[in-house]
């Protein structure tokens, strides 16, 4: 059954089915979901492990190994990495990329299983393994909570109660803080009365525990009910903390108020502090749950927000750091202003070239199929964003292809007297199949995204689905709408006919291919020189993983000493943030102090807690100014903060972060550091490379008290009495719970400030010692204090010590300073058990391009057989595979023009060029055996048939290229643009000639 003739016959049908699915698209537009970048699984998960006390290589040794061997068993394991840090283990462990959102949960189930068997091995001291799955969630909406002469006591109620309020608004996930105070209650005892009382430490661990333990009282049966019993006396407010009763060494008793002062505080030093325009701040980020839609989420906040203005104290700003909702809304509209864009440019053209009445047809065939591309991704759950709109722009210029073949060939059939119905039924009879085929071939081209089950490929899957769909309507709506509208509104006139056959352009174009069949070898050897020159040319152009996002932020890093405390990190910090405020361009500044930010952007991954590092995020009025003022910012800090590694940057579109990474791995300590030493030598000796650092860090500095082991038994002092007491005197030794309403504060215990403000203090520590039940200096109880010096980080990779050295370029791109610095450095000498590898974006660029071209193969094979099946020939296919060379000719000059780099989206592009090349060959190829079929000489038909398919070929081919436009602007799409409009209008030009030639070579074809 002819699908035109249908369509035709049953108009009505046809006509309420287009209308429906116009309007329906639509209404799916206003609905679908809407994200800056589509939904993907970070299938990692973070296990950390406090044991107080243990210096790294202890954590190393007897933490992180038993908790890496349990990780190693699990099958679904990819890789696991650890940072052992002094009295804390984190270990990384990443997933198969096979495991998706739906399966990873049951994988995390068999991790913590894992996790808990092992956490019996651990040794003494050390605390219950804290399993994080939710590593990965995205914070798209991130405020930071100020407010001028309020406390952080304040502060921090109120960020509590806003995210009661907020956890209520539609499509909110979770919501988590960020550097939000931890509270305390102090008990400070000065050395001197813990001596003159003779009050040993356990006296006041045990009398505050005691008195404020939660304990079961039993319950008694009175007649018919059940009465439970309850102990009153707990804490009710710090003053019932005040008059606790504390026994001395004679018996006495003491009030804790009149041997010690209580007093409310916070856990010191801080391991977060977030500060907003120099200001403190706490950080509120707010997810959103699984194919919500952002915009909707971001709405109903600002909405409850100013619903809450009135109950909010003055004073008190909720000022965002990032806003999805606002970004995303901004993203797509912009996206769909390059759509309508891009629709107006390809329906102008194909009323130019076409006629006002065919150009309109299509361009009604365009909107029917965009808004039915619209429905489906509605129904699949294809959200809106960044990739599935840029698909549709991809898409635009391939949807008119089919159409404008069919409205070709009616067109032609009708002018030649053919009645309309028969016209329509006879064309899509003809090219049906062809255009199928076609169709197919430039859907695979895409095809090796939705194999690639890295996490590449899961974030551009909607690139291949909504490709998939809208060629495929395409092809639909070519076969059934066209043919319908084209005998509705199109009329026979001969004239048209006539002169597009005898126009000049065509007659020039009819000698082009004669005289070049006629001399093939001159026209192949001239196309094998330009083929050659464009490869050389190729050699030249950038390679490049990933582009800077047009985001009017980027971020400045700062890496300090090892060792470096937190307070030092933030005065040094706020200096900085000052320097930059006063820059012109910068609009605000967000200090992140002790660790990175929560994760407010897909790309971004924060770094792991550490006081001697801290983020700058920088708002900008526009990200056009970044590259100028990250050079100011850096040019500061090198001549200002010389101690510091630092580097200002604008966010990447994907991962490795721009960096160079070479990685280390053996098993000595030592030999990794001079093997750094080595490779920081190669880095610091390249002008192009800079922010140079381990990611270890330098030694530092430790006293170490060693335990005179006869004399400190003697007088029945132990080593953990030791460092108790130390630990009271300068941090405070946690003694119980103080419960305030639904906060769970620790009690601590710990000196006056004037005791515990420097380290030369420490010979005037007092220790208890339980042999002779009185207080002595520890001076009599360890043999003297010494300088050490000991690694504060040690990391590993699959269980191997690995030590990476990082660099960034100051100019070009990361894989240009990679190629210059990789033969120095892979030319340094390493002993026998120790290995470099390759690391950063080198790697991620690596991995992502072999896991797209592991699978393009097939879909090469598919296009192959399709070509097959629709010739019934080898020789076509052949002839088709042998034009796709042709796509470098335009490729390379456009990316030298251009300035872009090629790196994995122009990759994609290219690829795709082999399905946009293929169909137009397939065109082309198909009227040559239609001509034949009619009787013509061979070379007659191959003249004839380029002429008549030199229109639709050429409009197929640079609405596609014009459709591309709106993207060059567009910084994570721009590459693959330039790389289609360039390869696609040199190879057009190209085949319309080659394809000729080669056919009448291949089929030995002369002229008569």
């Amino acid at each position: 059954m002819n699908p035109a003739r249908y369509a035709i016959k049953y108009k009505t049908v046809t006509v309420l089915f287009s209308i429906f699915l116009i309007l329906g698209g639509i209404v799916a537009y206003l609905k679908i979901g809407r994200l800056e970048d589509p939904e993907f699984t970070i299938k990692e998960a973070v296990i950390f492990t406090y044991y107080p006390g243990a210096t790294a290589l202890e954590v190393e040794q007897e933490v992180t190994d038993q908790l890496e061997t349990a990780i190693q068993q699990l099958k679904q394991l990819k890789e696991v990495r650890s940072i052992s840090r002094s009295g804390v283990s984190i270990i990384f462990a990443e997933m198969q990329e096979v495991y998706a959102k739906n399966t990873l949960p049951q994988v995390w189930d068999e991790l913590r299983r894992k996790i808990k068997d092992a956490a019996g091995k651990l040794p003494a001291g050390c605390m219950e393994p804290y399993v994080n799955d939710d590593f990965g969630d995205v914070y798209g909406v991130f405020f930071a909570i100020t407010g001028e002469g309020y406390s952080k006591h304040t502060l921090k109620d109120i960020a509590e109660d806003l995210r009661k309020e907020l956890l209520l608004c539609e499509d909110v996930g979770k919501i988590d803080f960020w550097g939000l105070p931890e509270e305390a209650i102090y008990i400070e005892i000065d050395r001197a009365k813990l001596t003159q009382l003779g009050i040993q430490p356990s006296s006041i661990f045990s009398a505050v525990t005691n008195q404020n333990m939660v304990a079961y009282a039993g319950e008694s049966k009175v007649a018919s009910k059940n009465i439970h019993l309850r102990v009153l006396g707990d804490y009710a407010d710090i003053a019932d903390l005040g008059e606790q009763l504390i026994e001395g060494s004679n018996g006495k008793l003491f009030l804790l108020k009149d041997i010690a002062e209580v007093k409310f505080g916070f856990i010191e030093p801080a391991e977060k502090i977030l500060k907003r325009n120099g200001k403190y701040a706490i950080g509120l980020g707010i997810s959103t749950v699984s194919g919500g839609n952002v915009m909707a989420m971001g709405d109903s906040i600002n909405a409850k927000l100013f619903k809450l203005r009135s109950q909010i104290p003055a004073g008190i700003e909720i000022i965002p750091i990032a806003h999805q909702g606002d970004t995303v809304r901004e993203a797509v509209n912009g996206f769909v202003l390059n759509l309508l864009s891009a629709i107006l440019i390809v329906i102008l053209l194909l009323v130019i070239f076409m006629g006002m009445r065919e150009g309109i047809i299509i361009g009604v065939i365009l909107l029917l199929t965009i808004m039915t591309t619209i429905l489906c991704m509605y129904a699949m759950d294809i959200t809106l964003q960044r990739i599935s709109l840029g698909a549709l722009i991809i898409a635009l210029g391939m949807l008119v292809d089919n159409a404008i073949v069919v409205a070709e060939g009616i067109v032609i059939k009708i002018n030649e007297g053919v009645n309309k119905t028969e016209a329509a039924a006879e064309t899509v009879h003809e090219t049906m199949w062809p255009l199928l085929g076609a169709t197919g071939i430039a859907i695979l081209a895409f095809a090796a995204i939705s194999l690639s089950k890295d996490m590449t490929g899961e974030w551009l899957i909607s690139l291949f689905q909504v490709i998939c769909l809208s060629l495929g309507l395409s092809w639909l709506f070519a076969i059934t709408v066209t043919p319908y509208l084209c005998i509705t509104f199109l009329s026979p006139n001969t004239e048209i006919k006539q002169e597009a056959y005898t126009h000049r352009l065509f007659g020039y174009y009819r000698n082009l291919i004669s005289w070049c069949i006629c001399h093939r070898k001159i026209t192949l050897s001239l196309v094998g020189v330009v083929l050659v020159c464009a490869m050389a040319a190729f050699s030249q152009v950038k390679q490049d993983f990933m582009p800077d996002m047009n985001r009017n932020q980027f971020t400045v890093d700062l890496w300090f000493p090892q060792g470096t405390h937190i307070d030092y990190t933030e005065a040094e910090m706020q200096k900085i943030q000052e320097y930059i405020l006063a820059l012109a361009g910068v609009e605000n500044v967000t200090s992140f102090i002790g660790a990175g930010s929560l994760r407010f952007l897909l790309t971004y991954s924060p770094e792991m807690p550490e006081q001697a590092y801290g983020m700058l995020l920088v708002d900008v009025s526009d990200f056009r100014e970044i590259p100028k003022l990250a050079k100011e910012v850096m040019a500061y800090i090198e001549q200002n903060c010389r101690e510091i590694v630092a580097t200002a940057d604008s966010f990447k579109l994907g991962p490795g972060g721009g960096m160079v990474e070479a990685r280390i791995t053996g098993y000595e300590i030592p030999v990794l550091r001079e093997l750094a030493t080595a490779i920081k030598s190669v880095m610091q000796q390249e002008p192009n490379a800079r922010t140079i650092r381990t990611d270890w860090g330098d030694q530092v500095q430790i006293e170490t008290m060693e335990l005179a082991r006869s004399r400190a038994q003697s007088i029945g002092i132990t080593r953990t009495e030791i460092a108790q007491s130390t630990a009271m005197n300068f941090n405070g030794s946690t003694v119980g719970t103080y419960r305030q309403g639904t906060d769970l504060l620790p009690i601590i215990v710990r000196s006056p400030e004037d005791e515990r403000k420097s380290i030369e203090m420490i010979n005037d520590i007092q220790v208890w010692a339980s042999g002779i039940s009185k207080w002595l200096p520890l001076e009599q109880a360890i043999k003297g204090l010494a300088i050490k010096w000991e690694d504060p980080v040690i990391r590993r990779l699959n269980r191997q010590r690995t030590l990476s050295v990082l660099c960034k370029p100051e100019s070009g791109t990361t894989e240009s300073l990679f190629q210059q610095l990789k033969p120095k450095i892979e030319a340094i000498t390493k002993p026998d058990g120790y290995e470099l590898e390759w690391g950063g974006e080198h790697e991620a660029a690596n991995e992502a391009n072999a896991k797209l071209m592991s699978n393009f193969p097939l879909a090469f094979i598919s296009m192959f057989l399709i070509s097959v099946i629709l010739f019934n020939s080898i020789k076509h296919p052949l002839l088709i595979f042998l034009g796709l060379p042709l796509i470098i000719v335009g490729v390379a000059p456009a990316m030298i023009i251009a300035d872009k780099a090629f790196g994995f989206m122009a990759m994609l592009g290219f690829l795709s060029l082999f399905g946009m090349l293929i169909k137009n060959e397939i065109v082309l190829l198909d009227q040559i055996n239609l001509e034949l079929a009619q009787g013509k000489d061979q070379y007659q038909a191959i003249i004839d048939s380029a002429v008549s398919r030199v229109r639709p070929v050429t409009m197929a081919a640079f609405t596609t290229v014009l459709g591309m436009a709106p993207l060059l602007w567009d910084a994570f799409f721009s590459p693959m643009a330039v790389t289609i409009m360039g390869g696609l209008t040199f190879a057009t030009i190209l085949t319309l000639v080659v394809i000729p030639v080669l056919y009448a070579t291949i089929f030995r074809v002369h002229k008569l």
